[in-house]
């Protein structure tokens, strides 16, 4: 392959979807982890000559390893793009653990394991004299914390220190590392996130009405984000920005909400801030 070769993952819909769609517009050979058949299909018909599609389940450690294998094969990785991730949200005091760990291990766990098996790429790209560099996709989440979304909002911050640490630890390799923060984003994730909410609230004791006002105004929430965040495509030029740019910031905060949220993590006392942020719900 002549291009510059990128990986993104989840890249189905959302911001995955429209960073395939940057990425190949700009030049790059992408290959594209999807986990049906249907994405598959559409990856090919929409991007012929572009895309290499990859089969890769975050929660299926074989899988993921069987295509950091392949595109290392394939010669020299340009960038590494760690969107893939999903929304299960529920009180933290009765959600069920294995859903917690579900949440775990695929905003997080599996965002290092990708990391991980197309390292070997990146550094080949590095030895032949190219720019090779990471973008995790992140959340405005990871830097406030609101209630019914805590198993969400842990991975999130968790990916922070998954993103310093790593930048601090490729720097000597010449690999960067860039957080990207979008804040309400209008993507298929909210739909999702509603309907994983509605299979996780039929398995909570009586005990949990307690939070049942709570529970509504997260799912209010997400409707209201579904229909107001920003485009996809805007978080997804901010991505390829970061993959190009000669310097790019460390973190970038996209979206007015979440530019606002960053402003008040950094100027408001913790404790008026999680007032406030309670007083939310």
């Amino acid at each position: 392959m002549t291009s510059r070769s990128v990986v993104v993952t989840g890249a189905s819909t959302g911001i995955g979807r429209a960073s395939v769609a940057a990425l190949a517009s700009r030049g790059f050979h992408v290959w594209a982890a999807v986990r049906t058949d249907a994405d598959e299909e559409s990856l090919r018909r929409d991007h012929p000559d572009a895309v290499s599609v990859l089969r890769l389940d975050l929660t299926d450690e074989a899988s993921v390893r069987a295509a950091g294998e392949r595109v290392t094969a394939a010669g020299p990785l340009h960038g590494l793009v760690n969107n893939a991730g999903v929304a299960l949200p529920g009180p933290l005091e009765f959600v069920p653990i294995d859903v917690f760990r579900r949440q775990i291990e695929i905003n997080l766990i599996g965002q290092l394991l990708v990391t991980q098996v197309m390292l070997p790429a990146l550094r080949e790209a590095r030895r032949q004299g190219h720019g090779a560099r990471i973008v995790m996709v992140g959340s405005i989440g990871g830097r406030v914390a609101s209630p019914m979304l805590g198993p969400y909002h842990t991975a999130k911050f968790g990916l922070v220190g998954l993103a310093d640490s790593l930048r601090a630890e490729l720097a000597p390799s010449g690999i960067g590392v860039v957080l990207i923060e979008p804040g309400a984003v209008a993507t298929p994730i909210w739909g999702r996130g509603t309907a994983a909410a509605d299979d996780i609230v039929k398995t909570l004791p009586p005990e949990a009405d307690r939070y049942a006002a709570q529970i509504q105004a997260a799912r209010a929430n997400a409707t209201r984000s579904a229909a107001r965040g920003i485009p996809p495509e805007r978080a997804a030029r901010v991505v390829a920005n970061a993959l190009t740019a000669t310097n790019p910031k460390p973190r970038r905060v996209v979206g007015g909400d979440a530019q606002a949220a960053a402003a008040i993590t950094r100027l408001l006392p913790y404790r008026l801030l999680y007032r406030l942020t309670a007083a939310r719900q």
